[in-house]
């Protein structure tokens, strides 16, 4: 028997040709999908110290904590009306935090007697004890009380918080007693 002459690079080089074709058609289905099955799939839990401004005005946010044993404040964060913000990424490191927000658009403040220190521009400064001396503004904030959740957002409304399914509310912004030194 007489067989055909056979080309074997062109052959080859054509059956090699038509393998990923064939690969990317039969995975067509499976990166259809994928886009949907990574909706479905739980998200990473997420804990942060997040404050939602649901205010009609724009609002500029300064927090304060203790880490450990030093207190730290830092500043500032501008949030839309309506809209919220993740202030501290990671696990919370107290159950206490300190929040001051000024209303941009009408005016006025979220305040309390939690004294601490900021300044007009980006901040970040270590300790709560003479502000003024230091150079720094002296500013009252409002309590938050976590309750040693490892993440926590703050709901700050025109008047006083309201629920959120699933969401811890903030201490209202009345005055709080003063921070306790070490």
């Amino acid at each position: 028997m007489i067989s055909e002459p056979f080309s074997s690079t062109s052959d080859i080089a054509a059956a090699r040709a038509a393998r990923p074709r064939r690969a990317v058609r039969a995975l067509l289905p499976a990166l259809a999908l994928a886009p949907l099955l990574a909706t479905l799939a739980p998200a990473p839990a997420s804990a942060d110290f997040r404050l939602c401004n649901r205010s009609t005005s724009r609002v500029g946010i300064a927090v304060g904590y203790k880490d450990g044993t030093l207190w730290s404040t830092e500043g500032w964060w501008n949030i839309g009306p309506n809209s919220c913000e993740t202030l501290l990424r990671g696990d919370l490191v107290a159950r206490f935090y300190y929040v001051y927000a000024i209303d941009y658009d009408l005016g006025g403040e979220w305040a309390g007697k939690a004294y601490m220190c900021t300044r007009e521009k980006e901040f970040t400064i270590r300790g709560i004890e003479d502000c003024l001396a230091r150079g720094y503004d002296r500013t009252g904030f409002f309590e938050v009380d976590t309750q040693e959740q490892k993440s926590w957002t703050v709901q700050l409304t025109e008047s006083k918080p309201q629920a959120q399914a699933g969401v811890p509310l903030a201490t209202p912004p009345l005055p709080p007693p003063a921070p306790k030194r070490p």
